[in-house]
């Protein structure tokens, strides 16, 4: 019981740094731009505490800077470095594809058909939430049809830095994503784990390009 305020400050913490990321990786906090604990814990409703830590967590996964004097600020972020994040993510992301292929069952097969055709309709009507929340139900799917709890974990690391909510408002997005799954799908129901893992990765690397496109299209402007 001792150790419950530490547990629930660094849940806080960790909180704070999601909604900073989607902050920065949107844009809506510029590189340069001031942030300060004080600010961040009034506008969450926390205290400057576990505020600071999420500063310093994003500190070092690179997305703040601090310099002395002026405290922290937004880093630099590049269509560079989303093409490196998607670059590791794709090998994860390929590795348990190609699991999934051997360990998947009938009914995850069928499971995946139905999340795609759901995602496919959202796409059609324009419906960019409901395609977004389709998508990350389809990855967790493969991912949980992989059998492979450490690689998920490691998964998991990678992706929290691009926020799921930001996709839909890449351009080209929506149609490589329905495009790509169809591909993928075709491996996973031949169980061909090689051609699942090119597939995978293929699409991972395609949306880091779109998206990259769209940092270096930001910096440029």
């Amino acid at each position: 019981m001792t150790n419950s305020p530490r547990v629930s400050r660094r849940q806080l913490s960790d909180q704070a740094a999601d909604h900073l990321r989607a902050l920065i990786m949107s844009g809506t906090l510029t590189p340069g731009e001031s942030v300060r604990p004080e600010s961040v814990g009034t506008e969450l409703g926390i205290s400057t505490t576990p505020a600071r830590e999420a500063l310093q967590l994003l500190r070092a996964e690179g997305f703040l800077d601090l310099t002395p004097g002026h405290g922290f600020t937004v880093a630099p972020l590049t269509g560079d470095d989303v093409r490196d994040l998607f670059a590791v993510q794709a090998l994860l992301a390929g590795e348990l594809a190609a699991r999934a292929a051997d360990n998947g069952t009938e009914a995850e097969l069928r499971e995946l058909e139905a999340l795609h055709l759901e995602l496919t309709a959202a796409a059609r009507r324009g419906d960019t939430t409901g395609l977004e929340e389709k998508n990350h139900q389809f990855h967790r799917t493969v991912n949980r049809m992989a059998r492979s709890r450490k690689v998920q974990w490691a998964l998991s690391l990678v992706v929290r830095y691009v926020p799921r909510e930001f996709y839909g408002s890449i351009p080209g997005w929506p149609e490589a994503t329905t495009a790509d799954h169809e591909a993928l799908l075709d491996a996973l129901r031949a169980a061909d784990a090689a051609g699942a893992r090119n597939a995978m990765r293929a699409h991972i690397a395609h949306a880091g390009e779109l998206l990259a496109q769209h940092f270096d299209r930001r910096t440029s402007s």
